[in-house]
């Protein structure tokens, strides 16, 4: 039996249970808890692996959040404008559409001062897969079709932004990968 099994519940009701603190956090205390946890699943299963849990877990978090915060969303711009307030509002970072081409099922987004690894130091990869996960969830969600986001700059690869390819899957291509 899961302990965990995520659901809205496990949010809780900041209001009651943080009447003083509220729901803020200092970045630096979240960033402990990601990174910690992110050193334990490597240690223990890899970083292939780790990668894998941490894009899974943002998929999961970025269906909730757009339930919880973006839909209903009738057309892309509405969508965009949602999900930029929202985002911008709860911290998270800046969205922005850069380009689409609707075409080949194809977006490119920045993030900006995004929350998991704005001001960390440069690394030799790009770190935000929570972020993959999260941000193809929200177009899943949107376009109701498979999608898969690919960081593609990194502030820690010295972009000094976070970039996204969003690709939504063909049925194809779904069956490919299913095989």
């Amino acid at each position: 039996m899961r302990k965990y099994k995520f659901n809205g519940s496990l949010i809780g009701d900041i209001a009651e249970g943080r009447p003083h603190l509220g729901s803020s956090v200092d970045l630096e205390i979240y960033r402990m808890m990601q990174f910690t946890l992110r050193d334990i699943l490597e240690e223990d299963f890899g970083s292939d692996k780790a990668d894998e849990i941490f894009r899974r877990a943002g998929h999961l978090a970025g269906k909730y959040f757009y339930q919880q915060y973006i839909h209903p969303a009738c057309s892309l711009d509405e969508f965009a404008s949602k999900t930029q307030n929202k985002l911008k509002e709860k911290g998270i970072g800046i969205f922005r559409i850069e380009e689409t081409d609707m075409e080949n099922g194809r977006i490119m987004l920045t993030v900006d001062e995004d929350l998991d690894c704005s001001g960390l130091p440069e690394l030799d990869f790009e770190t935000c897969v929570y972020d993959e996960g999260f941000i193809a969830a929200l177009f899943e969600c949107f376009t109701q079709k498979p999608c898969e986001a690919k960081e593609i700059d990194c502030w820690c690869t010295s972009g000094r932004t976070c970039r996204f390819c969003v690709s939504l899957i063909k049925k194809a291509d779904c069956d490919e990968q299913e095989g």
